[in-house]
């Protein structure tokens, strides 16, 4: 079977791919075994910049084909911000739970009509070679509430309710969440992608 690398550690996360992408055709394996990989750097001013730079790192690392991805929040009251920071919002060594601390300090009394927001991400899938076969995005849009919701997810999840919905994303079954998400609908393109190709 074909085989992807999902250049990820994070178990939710490499869950969540998989999740999405089962249908491609497609095997699938994480740097999870890979411990020796080192961690990609992000110095890209773009979602699709750093997940182009981790899929390419990634791929070279380990002479498979890698996918990888980058997503940030961006808060409207915020210009913005965190934005392609959002994994480093509180500083390097910063937990999901800092980084929510951080962001709901500085909306501080900023009112519910004032908290809109939307997560944005983009996922790239690499050859073997470094060559960049392929590039998806996706947006989702929503509201920014005053405490965290939730025990599903990570990062920021459990701080946005998706527009048409009244539960975060930490809240929000697998199921919606893998069809309604930013990288739902990223992946979901990513998924066209790899099922009409052979090989990578």
């Amino acid at each position: 079977m074909k085989s992807l690398l999902l250049g990820t550690r994070n178990p939710r996360k490499v869950i969540e791919i998989e999740s999405i992408l089962a249908d491609s055709g497609w095997s699938f394996s994480s740097l999870q075994e890979f411990p020796e990989v080192e961690v990609a750097e992000e110095n890209g001013v773009t979602y699709a910049e750093n997940a182009i730079a981790k899929a390419r790192f990634y791929a070279l690392a380990t002479g498979l084909c890698a996918l990888a991805d980058d997503s940030g929040l961006e808060v409207e009251a915020l210009a913005g911000a965190p934005g392609v920071y959002s994994a480093r919002y509180a500083g390097a060594n910063a937990s999901d739970a800092d980084r929510r601390t951080l962001l709901l300090s500085e909306l501080g009394k900023i009112p519910d009509a004032s908290r809109r927001a939307r997560f944005v991400a983009s996922v790239a899938i690499s050859d073997a070679k470094g060559s960049v076969l392929n590039v998806s995005e996706g947006i989702c849009r929503g509201t920014i509430i005053f405490s965290p919701r939730g025990d599903g997810g990570f990062g920021y999840d459990p701080l946005f309710v998706p527009d048409g919905y009244n539960q975060t994303f930490a809240e929000l079954s697998d199921e919606i969440k893998n069809r309604i998400s930013h990288r739902a609908r990223a992946l979901i393109q990513t998924r066209a992608f790899l099922t009409s190709h052979e090989s990578c």
